[in-house]
């Protein structure tokens, strides 16, 4: 018995993986069991920032292993205050909070925010103004804000006084939110909704509305923060500042960790004893996300992720003009998506199943969209072979050879 089967013997089967068993990784390249190579275009979606094993992380690690593991949340440890004070420091926001996941920080931002909002305007003020295509965690609460029914409606009765706009519709914003709504969140790029960025007047206005009725505008920069989309956070690409992020993902470049950032004006929608997370702002995975954060918070590594874009998308748009079976090409950054045209819709799973077999990972958005998150410290010359490789997998694929 092989080892992926072995898994499906042992565990519940609910993510559905490829046949690809990695036992080892470096940089950009994952290693299989069967002495597979392949070109990591996928990152652990979007995680693996700075790539597989890097040295310094290790070291992070290591070195902190040896020190202290765990303690209970009643004392402080140094690791978690470099790491509060990094985000902070770089960022707009006053106030930390770190747990485990990118699940947990949504959850810890929108509770929050209803209950700032409770303590300061009332129980009336309770809504939560969300989008379609939405994504923002697993968890009944996560789901029900993410605007995709596929995930949230076999688990219902879900938790109320929750609404879903039309992303990027102005018009919909507008008739959404009012004097009742506690907070608005969005992805800055719809991540599992297609690779759809935010236009910057609707976020401009979503801030003008909040302003207007006083509720908090929550980012979820799971996906989209530290350094993903060639800014340390993706808001920086817009003229304004939200009230609250969610992140997760390459926050500990694959050690779990996740995190909320709040501005002090609403950080008493936490006090003592109102939250709280066990594991959360444990010494090793702080150490090695405070690693990860002065490495990726460099001119080197954010302008290194604009000029490593280019390359993908110049890559896309030459194979697509062999092969032409692109309708759009799009994204920021590291966070692309490739839009399958009509005639190849619902097919992205299959696109990437192939790509296994031709010797490169990717990942998917939606059924007609491929996504690519490789590292943001990805060599060039993997972009360039990690692209043959995609050519072959599409060219096999759409040849049928």
């Amino acid at each position: 018995m092989n080892t992926r089967q072995q898994f499906a013997e042992y565990f519940l089967d609910i993510y559905g993986q490829v046949d690809f068993v990695p036992v080892a990784g470096r940089g950009s390249r994952l290693y299989g069991e069967s002495g597979e190579e392949l070109i990591d275009f996928a990152g652990g979606i979007a995680v693996n920032g700075l790539g597989h094993c890097h040295p310094q992380l290790i070291k992070a690690l290591t070195t902190q292993a040896e020190k202290l593991w765990h303690v209970s949340n009643i004392m402080v440890n140094q690791p978690a205050i470099e790491l509060g004070r990094l985000l902070t420091s770089n960022s707009c926001f006053d106030k930390a909070f770190i747990c485990n996941s990118g699940t947990e920080a949504v959850e810890a931002a929108l509770k929050l925010s209803r209950r700032y909002a409770r303590n300061n305007f009332g129980p009336e003020k309770n809504k939560i103004v969300a989008f379609k295509n939405g994504f923002h965690g697993r968890s009944l609460f996560a789901v029900s804000v993410g605007g995709q029914a596929k995930y949230s409606q076999d688990f219902a009765p879900l938790p109320p006084a929750i609404v879903h706009g039309i992303f990027n519709d102005l018009a919909s914003a507008c008739a959404l939110i009012d004097d009742n709504t506690a907070v608005v969140v969005l992805e800055p790029i719809q991540a599992e909704g297609g690779i759809i960025a935010a236009h910057p007047e609707f976020i401009q206005k979503l801030r003008e509305l909040c302003d207007k009725h006083q509720a908090m505008l929550m980012f979820d920069e799971v996906q989209t923060g530290i350094g993903r989309t060639g800014a340390l956070f993706a808001y920086q690409h817009y003229a304004i500042e939200p009230d609250i992020i969610s992140l997760a993902k390459a926050l500990g470049c694959g050690f779990p960790i996740g995190a909320i950032l709040v501005k002090d004006k609403f950080s008493s929608g936490f006090d003592l004893g109102s939250h709280g997370s066990t594991f959360g702002g444990n010494p090793l995975a702080c150490a090695v996300a405070a690693a990860a954060f002065k490495i990726i918070n460099t001119p080197e590594i954010l302008d290194g992720v604009r000029l490593r874009s280019k390359l993908l998308q110049d890559g896309l748009h030459k194979i697509n003009n062999e092969l032409n079976i692109y309708s759009e090409i799009r994204g920021m950054g590291l966070l692309l998506g490739a839009e399958l045209k009509p005639e190849l819709h619902n097919q992205a799973r299959e696109i990437m199943l192939s790509g296994f077999k031709h010797g490169v990972a990717s990942l998917t958005a939606s059924p007609n969209v491929t996504r690519l998150t490789p590292a943001l410290n990805i060599p060039e010359l993997d972009i360039q072979e990690g692209l043959e490789r995609l050519y072959l997998t599409l060219y096999a694929y759409t040849k049928g050879v």
